[in-house]
């Protein structure tokens, strides 16, 4: 098998590409305060889509809905968009071999587009940017990349998956594919029994590297 044709990458958006998962959970935490008297919202939502969090938390109650739904949108259009050391370089590793790329998020077409519009180069960086709209059920079900190796054409085996949150940990190993977790959003204790390596970020780390982490 040419593992050079084959292999696919598939990452998580937040917390792996971009460093906003500080951001989102100062955001949240107030979401969880303000709305339901909760204090650990942000922990159990990260990984999740809109819908989810909408039909778990705030199902029925469709006045909150739109206003944190609008207070989102407008948070997303003034968010710092910073890459995690070292992925830029990572990425041009893989293209340089030839590596399928994609990004697998839960995030939805509108904070993409704010995200193209604060990093215009985004939008070419990767072979596919598949959406919360694109899948039926939220992680950690593994549709996603399930979704992910059917556009490339891969398979579990020939498939690598990045993730940060402990859902998207959880739907990657779902979907039998080797998974790195970053340790940019929980401790490398909490998240290196969920996947098969753990990394601080991707400083120093590249294709053959990658290619030396088995399940």
């Amino acid at each position: 098998m040419d593992t050079i044709k084959t292999t696919a990458v598939l990452f998580d958006f937040d917390g792996v590409v971009m460093d906003t998962e500080t951001q989102y959970s100062i955001f949240w935490h107030k979401v969880g305060v303000d709305y339901l008297g909760m204090d650990d919202l942000e922990s159990r939502i990260k990984g999740q889509t809109m819908t989810y969090i909408c039909d778990t938390f705030f199902a029925g109650k469709t006045k909150e809905q739109q206003e944190i739904t609008a207070a989102l949108n407008h948070f997303e259009q003034d968010m710092a968009y910073d890459y995690i050391p070292g992925v830029l370089d990572f990425i041009a590793d893989l293209r340089r071999n030839h590596v399928k790329m994609a990004v697998v998020t839960s995030s939805n077409d509108r904070k993409m587009a704010a995200v193209y519009r604060a990093r215009p180069e985004v939008e070419t960086m990767f072979d596919r940017i598949l959406t919360a709209e694109m899948f039926a059920h939220s992680k950690p079900a593994p549709d996603c990349f399930l979704l992910g190796m059917e556009v490339f054409g891969t398979t579990p085996a020939t498939t690598y998956v990045f993730e940060d949150s402990f859902n998207g940990l959880k739907a990657g190993v779902a979907s039998e594919a080797t998974v790195i977790g970053l340790a940019t959003t929980n401790s490398r204790e909490a998240i290196a029994p969920l996947c098969h390596c753990v990394l601080d970020d991707f400083t120093g780390f590249t294709y053959d590297k990658m290619l030396q982490v088995h399940k």
